[in-house]
């Protein structure tokens, strides 16, 4: 559905939709706030299945990454007594890690994931909670990506939407083509008109 510039398409529904889910699931199942639940689902929910599973794919090694050093960072926190200077030392140079191990890894798409679990751990952690704590927020980016992924699979892209996409690209191509071909037109006749003087 379309109006004006603004349009409800399927992702959006479906991401919706995947929100909703992450939302009831954690209500029935006691299991506290779905804010990382919710947030996997949205950053893994992609135009179809296979998109989807990559970056779902990604997300994962890269919710691990960022789950692994957000337990070393308990670890290391509750050893200090949850000192300011180890939070604020300890977290950014574990971001670092992170990037440089993503990227040795060939995990760049997981980066942003992999910092944003981190951190989500890190700060949400509560005074007295134990590694559990951390290990069951991993488990919810998981719950999240895997609730987008079946999402992506139940529901596929009707094709009358999927053509009208293309369709819609086309167009897009033929004006940006044609504003080339016109520029180019214009640079030819500068240069015609700089070399008859």
């Amino acid at each position: 559905m379309q109006i004006g510039r603004f349009r409800l398409g399927m992702r959006t529904i479906k991401t919706a939709l995947a929100v909703m889910l992450c939302i009831l699931l954690f209500y029935l199942t006691d299991r506290g706030s779905p804010l990382i639940a919710a947030l996997a689902a949205v950053f893994s929910l992609r135009q179809d299945l296979t998109t989807s599973i990559s970056f779902g794919r990604s997300r994962v090694l890269g919710n691990s990454l960022g789950g692994l050093f957000a337990m070393i960072f308990y670890y290391i926190q509750s050893f200090f007594k949850n000192d300011f200077y180890v939070e604020l030392f300890l977290l950014p140079f574990f971001v670092i890690l992170v990037i440089v191990l993503s990227d040795g890894i060939n995990n760049n798409s997981g980066i942003i994931s992999a910092i944003a679990t981190m951190l989500l751990i890190a700060f949400s952690i509560p005074q007295g909670e134990s590694i559990l704590y951390a290990l069951n927020r991993v488990l919810d980016t998981f719950i999240g990506t895997i609730i987008a992924i079946s999402l992506n699979g139940v529901i596929s892209p009707q094709t009358d939407e999927k053509e009208k996409q293309i369709k819609e690209d086309l167009v897009e191509l033929r004006k940006k083509e044609a504003d080339l071909n016109k520029m180019l037109y214009d640079v030819k006749k500068q240069i015609k008109d700089q070399t008859q003087k």
